[in-house]
């Protein structure tokens, strides 16, 4: 009758399974979303300790640098006639240098007005500042300090420039410890070759390898802004270095690591527009197409929250397919065979999500066979454990 209850309709089981998954897609973004909020909020903690900790630098240089006075109570001025106190200095038994001297070992105090006193004092700490100064730039130039040094003409400067780039590639190559070795010979002679393009983007590089290397998370942070900022400049000079593009697309990729996923989707449109640039630059380097592979990779597994994101930043966001991801890391292998056991398991996971399971098969096996060099080949081993499995 008119009082009964209609029952909904039962739901089959492919729509059943449909609301399935998208409630637990639901349920995936709003995990996501929280982990963003307690990020957002370590963000807001870290920031705040970084104010206060520059206020506290900023008062402590004033409090450095502020004028000092050797004799904070006024004394009366007399002549240095005047006086008879005398000091000896009984340690060594010569006369302190500062003041008059005497004979036999004897001072006269006062030899000077105060005022006097203090003017020579200031003399002699601009001196000293000047002397530092040289010393430095020596000890960057690789020369001996002395009192009079001449700096070095141009031939011999692009001579020792030639030395130093070949010993950075070397350093850039080794190990962690001469990664670290590297990266301090390149900032040693930064006053020296700052206006270098080949210096420069080897500094940069060095950045990026110290924020690979370190765990802290404010150092990571810290070596990829620096780094950054270097290239900044450096490409408002040099807008054809594909070197330039390539070390700011990584380090605006390794700083955005340790940002909100607003941050994250904007550093992932520039890496894109300046490692595009590279290749238009440098079409035969492998690594970039390398870097190219892993940015398609990325943006085609991005979930249903960055997909929105990017969609409210951009009125054209980055797409990209698992096949583009392929044929870049495919193009790797065929300018530079074996160049990376990473570029190989990604070849591998390419395949496997495309459902090719010989292909991948095919393809963790020949990254089993190249050895483990690098941070990036270790973790390369590891999937490719978890992709056998």
């Amino acid at each position: 009758g008119d009082g009964a209850v209609q029952t909904p309709p039962l739901l089959g089981q492919e729509e059943q399974l449909d609301l399935l998954e998208r409630l637990d897609s639901v349920l995936g973004n709003i995990s996501q979303l929280r982990k963003e909020v307690e990020e957002l909020r370590n963000s807001l903690q870290s920031l705040a300790a970084e104010i206060v900790e520059g206020l506290r630098s900023q008062l402590e240089e004033s409090q450095r640098v502020a004028p000092r006075r050797r004799f904070p109570f006024p004394r009366e001025r007399r002549d240095s006639t005047a006086s008879s106190s005398i000091y000896f200095t009984a340690s060594s038994g010569a006369a302190n240098t500062d003041d008059g001297e005497s004979e036999g070992g004897y001072t006269t105090a006062n030899a000077e007005s105060d005022y006097d006193r203090e003017e020579s004092e200031r003399e002699s700490e601009a001196g000293e500042d000047e002397e530092g100064c040289e010393a430095l730039r020596d000890e960057c130039l690789g020369l001996p300090h002395q009192e009079e040094t001449h700096l070095p003409s141009d031939s011999s400067l692009e001579e020792g420039l030639g030395q130093l780039l070949q010993q950075a590639d070397h350093l850039h190559h080794g190990d962690q410890q001469e990664k670290r070795e590297g990266f301090q010979l390149l900032l040693n002679n930064k006053l020296v070759y700052a206006d270098q393009k080949d210096f420069l983007w080897r500094l940069a590089r060095a950045h990026s390898d110290m924020c690979d290397m370190a765990e802290d998370m404010d150092e990571k942070r810290s070596y990829a802004s620096d780094g950054k900022e270097e290239l900044e400049a450096a490409l408002q000079k040099w807008d054809q270095s594909a070197e330039c593009h390539q070390w700011y697309a990584v380090l605006c990729g390794q700083l955005s690591e340790h940002q909100s996923i607003q941050k994250r989707i904007q550093a992932a449109h520039v890496f894109k527009e300046h490692v595009d640039k590279a290749i238009e630059l440098k079409p035969e380097d492998p690594q970039l197409y390398y870097l190219l592979g892993r940015w398609c990779y990325q943006v085609s597994h991005l979930g249903w929250l960055e997909k929105k994101t990017a969609s409210a930043l951009f009125e054209t966001p980055p797409t990209a397919t698992v096949q583009d991801a392929l044929h870049n890391f495919l193009q790797v292998e065929e300018l530079s065979p074996g160049f990376s056991k990473a570029g190989r398991v990604y070849i591998a996971k390419c395949y496997r999500d495309l459902g090719n399971s010989s292909a991948a098969a095919l393809w963790m096996n020949l990254a089993s066979e190249l050895p483990v060099n690098t941070k990036e080949d270790a973790e390369s081993e590891r999937e490719l454990e978890e992709l056998r499995a």
